[in-house]
């Protein structure tokens, strides 16, 4: 999470990067691009706007080298020298170019940039910011031709959110780089972070956090919805929830002593984390710090909505965890052959 008060660019250039797998080509700039007030004073909140809100954070990865990691050296040529932007520039848009390995990988504009005053976790450091713009969006123009106005469809960039972008931040840690991502246009995930970037989520409470978040997240989805029904699996979100609230540690063997009373619930869950881990490639750690803002962001993305076949909701306060469980009753109606929710409440707000 940045903030772009005290921002500027310093350098920026524009080329166009193609498709090598439909054969299309890169065209390259030569000249960094000189702003009027109107554009730059659009361009720079357009370009770091999706960073503000942006909480976990990478670090630049390679299976033998982290030097080898072409982003990351092109990325220390630039700190170290940026008379030499220009043509460094080039050679990561090549380098983009190259991971365009399919027919579904979009061709665009790439913006290449240098900031000054980037302001993250209490210290002011320089960046360098890598954008890639693939989607047009279609506008009227209107002009005055032979005294009367006509209009015109032209094509442009949408100004309110850049389609994928990085900031590399020239302040480090124990693992490197701090790294800084955004994909708003996720067609393929493995192209910009895995294949383009290189890079992976660094080693800390807001990995941890998210890590086991998805993993509750999944759980409830996949075992308890399918098993127990969706009253159960919203239930059990809204206690992960509370649960991160009102700690400041995550400690794996308390947290199903507390939201587990079945013991054939607690064994689906260590049977389930297992298979998570292998196929994530990770491994959640037994014991970690909470970070109180990625559980902010997560909480706001859970649904607990129960939704039924006969076009009636029913809408659980995530806030709320035992509320389901004290008035919320589910049952099966022999008669009718239909299930049931039954609701007891004092009075209609």
């Amino acid at each position: 999470m940045i903030s772009r008060k005290n921002a500027s660019i310093s350098k920026f250039i524009i080329h166009k990067v193609g498709n090598k797998f439909n054969d299309t080509k890169n065209a390259f700039s030569d000249k960094t691009v000189d702003f009027d007030e109107a554009s730059y004073d659009l361009m720079l909140p357009f370009l770091l706007r999706s960073f503000g809100s942006v909480v976990q954070s990478y670090r630049f990865n390679h299976h033998a080298n982290i030097s080898l990691n072409e982003i990351n050296s092109y990325a220390t040529q630039l700190f170290n020298d940026d008379e030499a932007f220009v043509d460094i520039s080039k050679h990561v848009v090549t380098h983009l170019y190259e991971q365009s390995t399919s027919a579904q990988i979009k061709t665009g504009d790439v913006l290449v940039v240098m900031f000054e005053g980037i302001e993250f976790r209490d210290m002011t450091t320089n960046a360098i910011g890598i954008f890639k713009i693939e989607s047009k969006v279609s506008f009227f123009q209107t002009y005055l031709e032979n005294n009367s106005y006509d209009v015109l469809v032209q094509k442009g960039i949408n100004s309110k959110k850049v389609d994928k972008g990085c900031l590399i931040l020239n302040q480090s840690d124990t693992e490197g780089n701090i790294i800084l991502s955004v994909d708003n246009n996720g067609y393929d995930a493995q192209y910009w972070t895995n294949q383009f970037l290189n890079i992976k989520y660094a080693d800390d409470a807001n990995n941890h956090t998210q890590q086991y978040i998805e993993l509750c997240k999944d759980f409830s989805t996949e075992i308890l919805k399918t098993s127990y029904g969706a009253q159960e699996q919203n239930t059990f979100l809204a206690k992960t929830i509370d649960f991160f609230k009102e700690n400041e540690i995550v400690n794996i063997e308390r947290f199903k002593e507390e939201l587990f009373e079945d013991e054939k619930q607690i064994r689906q869950f260590e049977d389930y984390k297992k298979e998570f881990e292998g196929e994530q490639n990770i491994v959640i750690r037994n014991q970690f710090d909470v970070a109180e803002r990625v559980v902010t962001k997560e909480k706001r993305k859970i649904k607990t909505d129960i939704k039924l076949d006969t076009n009636i909701q029913i809408k659980l306060d995530i806030d709320a965890p035992d509320a389901s469980a004290e008035y919320l009753e589910r049952g099966y109606d022999d008669d009718k052959k239909m299930h049931y929710y039954k609701v007891f409440f004092n009075a209609e707000a």
